[in-house]
């Protein structure tokens, strides 16, 4: 067995540290949560994340959960796919990190699942998914400034995790929701576009495609996941 052991479920958030993990050549076994089963509220899984959300990573140290603080981890543990701590790009690297965790990809969750803050009422969710979308342009739009800036850690010689947080979260914004799927393209990103791009020739990108159903483009013409096992909703 493995030391790090990826609990995972079909183009979930665990796709992003999947593709780590591969990029970083890292020997790990993964471990299906079963959404359909809401095996993510069980006793088991709670036991190695108790918000009963989706990745935790086992590891020698312990599990750890939240997507961002796992990639963290990996890029140090490692020392690769990220600056380290005395490099003068960290601030800017955890900065912009935290951004797609705590703002960009909580954004879209909002969008996803208006149910969660607005209950039932179904013209509400409509209205919190609009606004939200519109929010979430602005924030696309800054992480296009950063991709014409040009950095080490974005879309740089050397890929780094914050690079394959971008791709999945592009992803899902052309995928999801399906009520409402024009409101993202990609086109309207060129510098972005050209991150994920070369992305999706990388063999981590690949390796991701075949385990988890993603099809050949699953960056610039996403479809929705036909995994071989489990469910991503």
């Amino acid at each position: 067995m493995a030391d790090l052991i990826l609990h995972y479920a079909p183009d979930n958030a665990s796709l992003i540290i999947r593709l780590i993990l591969e990029e970083m050549g890292l020997p790990y076994d993964t471990c299906l949560v079963d959404r359909q089963a809401e095996a993510q509220r069980g006793a088991a899984y709670l036991k190695l994340n108790p918000s009963g959300q989706i990745p935790a990573l086992e590891t020698p140290d312990g599990p750890i959960s939240e997507t961002a603080a796992i990639a963290l981890w990996l890029v140090d543990r490692h020392a690769m796919m990220g600056p380290a701590p005395s490099d003068a790009d960290r601030g800017a690297f955890l900065k912009w990190l935290f951004f797609m965790s705590n703002t960009l990809q909580s954004g879209l969750r909002m969008t996803f699942y208006p149910e969660k803050y607005l209950g039932d009422t179904s013209a509400d969710q409509a209205l919190l998914r609009a606004h939200m979308q519109t929010v979430l342009a602005g924030h696309l739009q800054l992480l296009e400034h950063q991709a014409q800036a040009g950095h080490r850690w974005f879309g740089g010689a050397e890929v780094s995790v914050f690079d394959y947080y971008v791709a999945c979260c592009l992803r899902w914004c052309a995928l999801y929701p399906q009520v409402r799927p024009d409101w993202f393209e990609l086109g309207a990103y060129p510098g972005l576009h050209r991150v994920v791009q070369n992305l999706e020739q990388r063999a981590a990108t690949q390796a991701a495609q075949r385990a988890e159903g993603l099809g050949p483009t699953p960056f610039t013409a996403p479809r929705l996941a036909k995994p071989p096992e489990g469910s991503a909703i």
